[in-house]
């Protein structure tokens, strides 16, 4: 499923930061065409996508956010908006008048805000998160970013139920960006995240909160039993592979997700149709398979990456080890 960065422009400066290459490169003035999100809208139309999923930066900082919203909704596609959750009065405003114009709205708008530790987090910015929580909350899936191994999800159990939130918690590991220097989990270390992942499971069913774990967890850090707790806590969704997302930027260069976002990027342009670009992209992280199968030897001879049920962990960590063993010539980026 395609990403859309409506903005390069963010209002945090996160030290995990996926998006830290495009941040990097920014000048401040990269924004999505009207005409582009247009073109986006007729070639996922006429791909069947049914969804159009807004990113940054922050995309709520586009000066057309609230009407590209409602120019999607009016186009049949269901909207995801990937927030920090602070935004303007003026964009809260816009939100509003789209809830009203389209009836539909509450079931085919929602926001996936990733959240940060309101413990480690500046205090105006939690005010202004808690600001529109307290509003949209209803509509609002959340989200966390785990880049440290001391994490805590106590404050995700205390906005769901103070802000009747979605029952339902999107946990990422962070990843390192090909060529670039970011915040992340290493390799050893997601052992222990796993862990502390698991010392949350009894709570996540017994007030039922379903967790929803992003891709880049190698499933073999779970041991039987604590897969089929995560089984009953996720209600049976989930999954170990890779998403194998698309990313486009607001100039229109496509990218296969963010960690791989300086590989292969090509303009949506080159492409002609949905299709073609979403194989382009999933043929990329197959080449690169093909080279290493997994985060770890014994992947290669795992049953369970043979059988689709894990990915073999994120393919940023396998291009990191290439790079620094000198074999990335084999697969021509």
């Amino acid at each position: 499923m395609p990403n859309i960065l409506l903005t390069q422009k963010c209002v945090r400066s996160c030290p995990y930061c996926f998006a830290r290459k495009q941040m990097n490169e920014n000048d401040g003035g990269d924004t999505l065409k009207w005409e582009d999100l247009v073109y986006l809208a007729d070639m996922f139309a006429q791909g069947g996508c049914k969804e159009m999923r807004f990113l940054g930066g922050e995309p709520t900082l586009h000066p057309a956010f609230s009407d590209f919203v409602a120019y999607s909704l009016q186009r049949g596609f269901s909207v995801t908006v990937f927030t920090s959750g602070i935004m303007s009065d003026k964009v809260k405003a816009g939100l509003r008048r789209v809830y009203k114009t389209f009836p539909g709205a509450d079931k085919d708008l929602s926001f996936l805000c990733n959240l940060n530790d309101p413990e480690v987090s500046p205090p105006e910015e939690t005010k202004k998160v808690e600001e529109f929580l307290g509003e949209f909350g209803a509509s609002v899936m959340p989200g966390f970013n785990i880049y440290r191994k001391d994490f805590s999800l106590d404050f995700l159990f205390r906005y769901i139920e103070n802000y009747k939130l979605r029952r339902s918690i999107r946990l990422g590991i962070t990843h390192p960006i090909f060529k670039e220097n970011n915040s992340y989990i290493s390799i050893p270390g997601m052992k222990e995240v796993t862990e502390r992942i698991m010392g949350y499971v009894p709570r996540l069913i017994k007030e039922d909160v379903a967790p929803s774990l992003d891709c880049g967890f190698p499933l073999c850090h779970f041991d039987d039993a604590q897969l089929g707790l995560l089984y009953k806590a996720s209600r049976g969704t989930g999954k170990f592979t890779c998403g194998s997302p698309v990313d486009i930027g607001p100039d229109m260069m496509a990218w296969a997700c963010f960690p791989l976002s300086g590989i292969r990027r090509r303009s949506v342009y080159e492409f002609d149709s949905y299709r073609e670009m979403m194989d382009y992209y999933r043929d990329l992280g197959r080449d690169i398979r093909k080279e290493s199968a997994g985060i770890y030897e014994k992947c290669a001879a795992c049953d369970w990456l043979k059988r689709g049920l894990c990915g073999g962990g994120c393919t940023a960590h396998i291009l990191k080890e290439m790079d620094n063993s000198n074999r990335l010539g084999a697969l021509n980026l």
